[in-house]
């Protein structure tokens, strides 16, 4: 029951200084235009989006950080595994209202 599943995030510099704002507690609220949170699977697969987008990013500050936490298992279950490219691409979708939720 209180099993814990760890994921990783990629962010950017401003993503990172609000997280830190919340004392490495939460997640900010996604923007308008941003209607679902991605937490990824794997720490291989946070990197490369850290590297091969956030640092070529203006709006990310041009650096990539990688996040890992862990939810709550029981909480993750509501949501599929979402599979974008290859196998090694997985992914939750967490919608933009559930995030204080999954914070």
């Amino acid at each position: 029951m209180n099993e814990t599943t760890v994921l990783f995030r990629p962010v950017g510099q401003k993503e990172w200084d609000l997280i830190a704002e919340s004392g490495y507690t939460a997640f900010p609220p996604r923007l308008p235009y941003q209607p679902i949170f991605y937490p990824v699977l794997t720490e291989a697969y946070a990197v490369q989006i850290a590297r091969d987008w956030n640092t070529k990013d203006a709006a990310s500050g041009y650096v990539g950080y990688v996040t890992k936490f862990g939810v709550k298992t029981e909480f993750m279950a509501r949501y599929e595994v979402q599979t974008v490219g290859s196998s090694r691409h997985q992914e939750y979708w967490i919608p933009a209202e559930d995030l204080p939720q999954f914070n």
